[in-house]
């Protein structure tokens, strides 16, 4: 009698399983799209994965407003900070831990202010990208924001005026776009944990393709008045693929009323 073939219920299983997982990536599925200058195609919709926009560093869950229950707390998230360290001068830390206790009425975000830069990358709406040789346009749903990145522009031009979007300018670098931003006014936070810079913020974007429909971004800080060296976010970027996929304005200013002015009505609101 032929002895029993027990390992053929596991083969059967095992090869199951091969089937379902996909298969490796040809590099014409991992080809970068070209523009018409031959640099990389960022056209589109593209949006951050992630709790950045909470805090940028590691963090546990919390609560919010004891009246917003689970839709106001905060959900836990691995930080987008390169090792994890934000370095303060201590006078800044301190400024940054008040910013966090009254982030519920100061956060610029709650107001319907402009995100600023670094933060509208990371906030959790989609934003587009119009990609031109000379200009790049970065249009953000939130509070309508938007700025163009000035490819044509050899050297970086001081701002006309500060902003809160601040003035950007691009290079290649590869097929890294490189954008630097400076001019800024010094009102923006980068997250709702109350981490903040001032007008002297400096930022340098670095958007490196990983394939057709994702993209690592980084950018690193600087500010002397508030942090004791230069430090970096790094996160990645994924394209939106829906049909038809648009950035919706999202205009919050009506929203923000009561609590900017509520004070100031015959019957006050707050």
């Amino acid at each position: 009698m032929m002895k029993r073939l027990n390992w053929l219920p596991t083969a059967v299983a095992l090869a199951a399983v091969l089937w379902l997982v996909p298969a490796p990536a040809t590099a014409q599925d991992a080809a970068v799209a070209r523009a018409f200058d031959g640099h990389p195609d960022l056209n589109g919709v593209w949006q951050a994965i992630g709790t950045a926009n909470w805090d940028l560093q590691d963090h546990p869950a919390s609560a919010g407003p004891v009246d917003t229950g689970a839709i106001g707390s905060v959900p836990p998230g691995q930080g987008v900070v390169v090792g994890n360290d934000i370095p303060y001068k201590p006078e800044a830390l301190a400024q940054k831990q008040q910013n966090f206790e009254n982030r519920w009425t100061d956060d610029p975000e709650v107001k319907c202010f402009l995100p600023g830069v670094p933060r509208a990358t990371y906030m959790p709406y989609p934003f587009r990208i119009i990609q031109g040789d000379k200009k790049i346009m970065m249009l953000y749903g939130f509070a309508e924001a938007n700025r163009t990145v000035h490819m044509d522009k050899a050297t970086p031009e001081p701002a006309p005026i500060d902003t809160w979007m601040g003035r950007s300018h691009g290079n290649w670098d590869g097929d890294t776009l490189v954008v630097d931003v400076g001019g800024f006014n010094g009102e923006a936070w980068f997250d709702r944990a109350g981490n903040y810079a001032s007008y002297s913020l400096h930022v340098v974007e670095r958007y490196t393709p990983l394939g057709p429909n994702a993209m690592m971004y980084e950018a690193t800080i600087e500010d002397p008045n508030v942090f004791t060296e230069p430090w970096t976010i790094r996160l990645p970027l994924y394209r939106r693929l829906e049909e038809n996929v648009q950035v919706l304005e999202y205009k919050c200013v009506e929203f923000t009323e009561d609590l900017i002015y509520g004070h100031l009505r015959k019957e006050p609101t707050r």
